[in-house]
């Protein structure tokens, strides 16, 4: 070889790959970059310093990034930067339709809604689209769906901020086949439900979900609902549960959740694990004792829980199931009759482990708040509780709570006082509990002010972080974080979701831990939590210093079965 050439070889071999290596010419573009913030990645591991770069939906990167450019980039110096946060129990299934911003909980750092405890938004029957049309109280919509599937694909196509998944409804396909008869299905029956469940599973299902306190649900035997449960574990699914009993028999009806769980061999979770009613509450160390043998032996068994002591549904769990027999124009009507109103009476007043008395478990009238009416004519009543009505009336406790319902066409949205602060914070200690807010996700404005919503809807998971980590010190900071973010994602099963991690999609949040704090109450429960500063759903903004941005970039995101049979 000439020298010549030989000299330009050698030079070659020594510039290029200075070239490949050097940092300007290795820095890689992204489209955002967000730089210097404290990297909790959801695992529970210790955070670090460093840099987050999103490419599309996607998260690209996770270090130190000092050569990464970013079309756009963010200074999160100081703030902690986290996975977006998975809310285990949403209602948003109306008030997303209303308003899809998800105002309340996307700027809680929620980036998934997980509806279905109980009831889901389908399948639904003709006769099922009639009643839900009868239903509705302020929010007024079409139903332009049949399935489950079809549910969720219209949310996203009308436009949502947050992902949204849902379990299908036990009750749900209960009533589509039986109505709300007190019996058990027949064969034929069964095996209808059993499809239904099936659909719901190929159409993206998280898995079946259950509330068994309330009426039809509570005619549900165990054994139906292992073989609605079977069906989910085929496709790898969940069963979720409101149980049987959270206050006098908490343990039987634990019993049985974990009986479904290993009967039909499925993962499950107890909705918001609580002892209701103060007479209970010295239950708890062995619910908790009870699910952790099971954990032991082998079963998938966890729980997610809100982070107040009064739980919120409506006067239905006041009064006993069989008046309720038929569905809501049936239960009115009894009550219209006086011998079954001394019925009722007495059975509201008598301890039992019949049924879930919340007018017993609440302790007194007065801590049963009332915050959600139809009637025009009741809305003043807005705020206070079954104690003041029935002054207000003169008539008794027990009366009241029975006119409201038949005068309001509905079961009337109700806040009981049922836990204890000291049990409340032993379950926030718990590893294998997740978080949901057990609310819907609203603005204080326009038509949802026309109702109070329970605080947790715009203060669960900021009251978390602010309330029970920073000033408490209940869990470190990056353990709350795996609980709101991997823990959730990974009981689900969901796809490249929970998690700070290369290749995921872009769910993420960024917040001061130093000043995240919740600011509603039951008197003033319309007051959006602070403290959370920018959060991203699938690459996209939707809140940039605390302001929403009115981006809606959320994504239907379903379960293992929808990906079985893709």
């Amino acid at each position: 070889m000439h020298s010549r050439t030989f000299r330009i070889c050698l030079l070659a071999l020594v510039i290029v790959p200075f070239v490949l290596l050097s940092p300007r010419a290795t820095a890689a573009n992204y489209d955002l970059v967000i730089r210097n913030g404290t990297i909790y990645d959801g695992s529970g591991a210790a955070p670090f310093s460093g840099a987050v770069a999103i490419s599309g939906d996607t998260i690209a990167a996770i270090g130190k990034l000092t050569d990464a450019r970013g079309k756009t980039e963010i200074d999160a110096r100081g703030l902690a930067v986290a996975p977006g946060f998975i809310n285990m129990l949403s209602w948003a299934n109306e008030s997303l339709i209303q308003d899809g911003r998800s105002q309340s909980d996307i700027r809680q750092g929620v980036t998934l809604e997980v509806m279905g405890e109980g009831e889901s938004m389908g399948p639904l029957s003709d006769a099922m689209k009639k009643e839900m049309a009868e239903q509705q109280g302020d929010i007024k919509f079409k139903i332009r769906w049949t399935t489950l599937g079809e549910y969720l694909d219209f949310l996203v196509q009308h436009g949502v901020s947050c992902n949204v998944a849902s379990f299908v409804g036990a009750t749900t396909v209960r009533i589509h086949e039986i109505g709300y008869a007190d019996r058990p299905p027949t064969p034929e029956e069964l095996e209808r439900m059993k499809m239904l469940v099936r659909r719901a599973m190929e159409e993206g299902a998280l898995g079946v979900g259950s509330a068994l306190i309330y009426a039809p649900a509570f005619y549900a035997k165990t054994e139906e609902l292992i073989a609605l449960a079977k069906v989910a574990s085929e496709y790898g699914g969940m069963y979720i549960s409101h149980i049987r009993s959270e206050g006098t028999r908490l343990l039987e009806a634990a019993d049985e959740l974990i009986t479904i769980s290993r009967e039909a061999t499925i993962p499950a979770e107890f909705y918001h694990l609580k002892a209701a009613g103060q007479s209970n509450w010295n239950k708890l160390d062995a619910l908790i004792q009870k699910i952790e043998t099971a954990r032991a032996a082998g079963l998938r068994i966890t729980a997610d829980m809100y982070t107040y002591t009064a739980g919120q549904t409506g006067l239905d769990a006041a009064m006993p199931p069989w008046v309720q027999e038929g569905g809501y124009k049936a239960w009115a009507e009894r009550l219209k009759d006086p011998a079954v109103r001394e019925r009722v009476k007495r059975e509201m007043d008598t301890p039992t482990d019949k049924w879930e008395n919340f007018f017993i478990a609440s302790g007194s009238p007065d801590k049963i708040l009332l915050i959600g009416f139809r009637n025009e004519k009741l809305k003043p009543l807005t705020g206070k509780t079954l104690a003041e009505i029935a002054k207000l009336r003169g008539t008794s406790p027990e009366e009241t709570a029975m006119d409201l319902v038949i005068e309001d066409g509905s079961r009337v949205s109700t806040v009981y006082f049922l836990m204890s602060e000291d049990n409340l914070r032993k379950e926030l200690a718990l590893p294998w509990v997740s978080f949901g807010s057990d609310a819907e996700s609203l603005a204080p404005e326009g038509v949802f002010l026309r109702s109070n919503p329970h605080p947790r809807a715009c203060g669960n998971f900021a009251r978390l972080l602010g309330q029970y980590v920073r000033a408490e010190r209940i869990v470190p900071l990056e353990e709350a974080i795996r609980r709101l973010s991997s823990l959730p994602a990974g009981n689900l099963k969901l796809d490249r979701r929970g998690a700070l991690k290369p290749g995921y999609f872009a769910d993420v949040v960024v917040f001061d831990p130093a000043k995240i704090q919740d600011h509603a109450t039951y008197e003033k429960p319309h007051q959006y939590a602070t403290g959370m500063v920018h959060v991203f759903v699938n690459g996209v903004q939707v809140l940039e210093n605390g302001q929403h941005t009115g981006a809606k970039p959320g994504r239907v995101v379903r379960g293992p079965g929808w990906k079985k049979v893709k």
